[in-house]
Formats: structure tokens, sequence, C-alpha cells
């Protein structure tokens, strides 16, 4: 096949693949803010396509690997041809099982879809001995670790939030008080992530103790604004003051989980479709990849368009079927995704944002009691987190037996 032609179909096959991201994954940003209320979903839409560009072409890391989370041995890479059908299979068996699976409105993360048709290819390239299982493990006991450890985050952190503010007299009053506190620990996780999280860390050489320090000082600063500006444009007379307080800083950890959502999904899609650009261009390829900003541009316009287009269907699944989403309960949410996704990264962990975010507002739920819970849709998403790797793992080994002879 002329190679215009192949490049062609990868770049058609990278944009397919940052649609399905959109589509799915912005559920894990905005889904809680639109149940609850802090914004419509044209809003969410608007917000979340716009940051998404940003966070993946400012934000999203220039050098890719190669293999995704290094699940799958570099040596399949050997041959450029078995490299480029392999890419190729990966892409379109993830974005099948993603598409499918919003089709169904369901939350599925599409790291663990590229992790799966990575692993399907690496397969049919080289057999069993290149995949590392041990790490294959870990993202099996991701599947547990992420939504238990944001689902009790949450409870915690919602319960506290009643114990100080809502369980009270004068619940606004005390909400206006405490406002420093949300906003600040709000803040406090936002900046640790980009310190952590991003070429930004490493571009200054910023160590732990001076990333804690800065995000505390930050926090602090930011903290107090954020009561004075809520004191300022909310007034004593709302009888929702106190969902009003929440629904404010909720919005802005939106923001953040959908900036940080561009910056690291992108890779999804980039990573694979640079894998196809390069074997194209040079004929071989190392374990690690330079990306073009034109690449992060076009997945992040992908993932824009995904958003606009079939964002709403997953986001109604995590914002309003599983429970009922108040701005507290929402806030409690979002701290806990966002809280979970920095604290797993910083231990290496395979975590993904849409099992953070679906543990989050389980765990706002049960502190409602169990009877708040809609178990069924829960036991539905658990169900198709379980298939995910093998569905797009056995799909990218299907298509491989077609696209090689092809190719």
């Amino acid at each position: 096949m002329p190679e215009t032609v192949v490049l062609i179909a990868g770049f058609l096959l990278g944009f397919y693949m940052s649609w399905n991201i959109g589509a799915n994954d912005v559920a894990n940003s905005m889904a809680s803010a639109v149940g609850a209320k802090a914004i419509t979903v044209r809003q969410a839409v608007v917000i979340a396509g716009i940051l998404n560009i940003v966070g993946a072409v400012f934000i999203g890391s220039h050098v890719t690997q190669t293999i995704r989370k290094g699940i799958v041995s570099t040596e399949v890479l050997a041959d450029p041809h078995l490299a480029l059908v392999g890419a190729m299979s990966a892409l379109l068996a993830a974005s099948l099982w993603i598409s499918f699976a919003t089709w169904r409105s369901l939350p599925v993360s599409t790291t663990h879809s590229i992790v799966g048709s990575m692993i399907g290819f690496g397969i049919m390239a080289s057999g069993f001995s290149v995949i590392n299982w041990g790490k294959l493990g870990q993202v099996v006991a991701s599947w547990v670790i992420s939504p238990v450890f944001a689902m009790v985050l949450s409870f915690l952190m919602f319960k506290f939030i009643v114990g100080l503010i809502l369980s009270r007299e004068n619940p606004f009053e005390r909400a206006l008080r405490w406002s420093p506190l949300f906003v600040g620990i709000a803040c406090f996780v936002i900046f640790l992530c980009f310190l952590f999280k991003t070429p930004l860390g490493k571009t200054f050489s910023i160590s732990m103790p001076m990333a804690l320090t800065l995000a505390f000082g930050l926090a602090l600063i930011f903290g107090f604004i954020g009561k004075f500006l809520l004191a300022k444009f909310i007034s004593s007379d709302n009888p929702d003051g106190t969902e009003e307080v929440f629904r404010k800083i909720q919005i802005g950890t939106s923001c953040y989980v959908a900036l940080a959502q561009g910056a690291n999904d992108v890779a999804n899609a980039i990573g694979p479709l640079a894998l196809v650009y390069f074997l194209v261009k040079d004929g071989n390829v190392g374990a690690s990849l330079p990306v073009p900003w034109f690449l992060l541009l076009f997945g992040g316009i992908g993932i824009a368009l995904g958003v606009a287009m079939a964002g709403e269907r997953v986001m109604k699944t995590i914002g309003e079927k599983i429970t009922t989403l108040t701005n507290t309960r929402g806030f409690a949410v979002d701290f806990s995704a966002a809280t979970t996704v920095m604290v797993a990264s910083k231990m290496g962990l395979p975590v993904s944002t849409t099992h953070a975010a679906v543990g989050g507002v389980l765990g706002v739920g049960f502190a409602g009691g169990v009877d708040a819970v809609n178990v069924g849709i829960i036991g539905k998403i658990v169900l198709y987190w379980v298939l995910t790797v093998p569905a797009a793992a056995l799909t990218s080994m299907f298509l491989f037996l077609i696209l090689e002879p092809i190719l």
C-alpha cells in the first residue's frame, strides 16, 4: 500500500480514537458538575472542548512511550512492518470498543482500552512472552484500587462538609467562613498535579519538598482570594447560598480535571499515531518518540469534537443515573477523583480517571445510604471495566490478521 495512503489512514484512525476519548472520557471532568446543575450540558461541552485542546497542546507530554505503560515489550517494534500493522490495529480496536461503550452510555477507561489493544498486537507479533504480566496485574488491581480509594475519599469529604457546615445553624455563613479551606485544598491538589504530572516540574527541576511548599503557598493565597470573591458575588439572601458557594468552587475543579484530561489522555490516541507517523517517515522507531505539536493539536481537536458530538450520553450516566448529586456532593466527587489520580500517578500505578470519577460518585451516594445508589447501573459499569482489556485485545488480534496482508 502506498505510504501516503497508510499515513492518511493512520491520521483518520488517530482522529477517530481522539474523538472517542472526548465522547466517553468527558464524563470524568464534567459529569458531576452537570449532574449537580453547576453548569449546563452545553456549557460543559464548550469548557471541556477548549480546555482539552489547551491541555493537550500546552501541557501534554511531547515525548510519548510507543508501548503504553510498559505492558508490552518494545522488542515487538523491531520489525517496522509488524509495528505499523500493530499500531493501526490497536488504534482501531480501542476505538471500536470505546464507541460501543459510548453507544451503551457506559464509561470505560480509554487508557485500558489502548493497553488491551496493544497487548493483542504484541501477542500477534511476538507471542505471549512479550507481555509484562506484572504490569498487567497492576492494571487489573487498579480496577479495584482507584475506585475504592476515590469512593472512601469522597465519602469522608462529604461527611466532613455535612459535619462542618450542612448540619449546623447558618450553613451559608459557615460555608463562607470555611471557604478558604475548601478552595485551598482544591487548589493544593491542582497545583501539585501540574508540578508532578507534566513536563513543567522536570523543566524547572522542581523537587518534591519545593513542589509541596509552592502548592501550599499558592493554595493559601487562592483560598483567601476565593473567599473574597464568593462573599462579593453570592448574596446572603440566596436560599441556596451554601450550595452556591460549592457550585462556584466545583466549576473550578471540573475545569482542572478537563485540562489535565487533555494533557494525559491525548497520548492514548497520539502515541500509536506518532508510531505510524515515524514508521512511514523514517522507517523505524525507538522506545519513545518526540511528538510534534501539530499531532498534539490534532488529538486535542479530535477530543473536543467528540465531547461536542457525543459526550452527553456518558455524562448523564455518571452525573445523574448513579445517585443524585448536589454541589457539595459534586465538589467531594471532583476533589476525590483529582486526588486519586494524582496519588496513583505519583506511585506509578496505571490509574484510570474514569474509575476514580465513578468511585467518587459512589462515595457520596453511599454517604446518603445504600438505597441512594443505583446498584444496577454500577453492575453494568463494572462489567464493562472488566471486559475492556480482553475485548480490546481480541479485537486487535482479529484486526491484525486482516490488516497484515493489506498494509
